[in-house]
């Protein structure tokens, strides 16, 4: 199973965590969260996310979910990346989390593309105006 590592600015990691575990009624396994807290020293965030890449790891890699590209957490992550072990995707949505978790156990590859697709078609525009020819 891919595991999931979410390194973002705090409190945005745990509060994925806890939107997840209410969706999926209780903690999701093989999923973690490291909060980026302002002015944290970054080689203390990499030690923490290297370990917490070790840990998720259980043969079929890990995708790292960032939240914004360029940010601290992000950049964090451009070292940890590891083509076909260690995948980093930036933009962190509840919809990408969902959609990752749900087919984490294809492989790495697949996880990272419907992470994506979850991401791009779970942006929408929600609008209940009436148009115009609509009754």
């Amino acid at each position: 199973m891919v595991g999931i590592l979410l390194l973002t600015h705090a409190p945005l990691g745990q509060a994925f965590l806890a939107a997840c575990a209410h969706v999926f009624r209780g903690p999701t396994e093989h999923l973690e969260a490291i909060d980026v807290i302002a002015d944290q020293d970054l080689g203390e965030v990499q030690i923490l996310a290297a370990a917490a890449i070790k840990r998720l790891d259980d043969g079929d890699g890990v995708l790292v979910i960032t939240d914004v590209k360029g940010g601290t957490p992000a950049n964090c992550c451009n070292r940890l990346a590891d083509a076909g072990r260690v995948e980093v995707i930036a933009g962190v949505s509840l919809p990408m989390l969902l959609r990752a978790i749900t087919y984490r156990r294809d492989t790495l590859d697949v996880v990272v593309e419907m992470a994506l697709a979850g991401a791009q078609s779970g942006a929408v525009r929600v609008d209940n105006r009436i148009r115009v020819g609509e009754t």
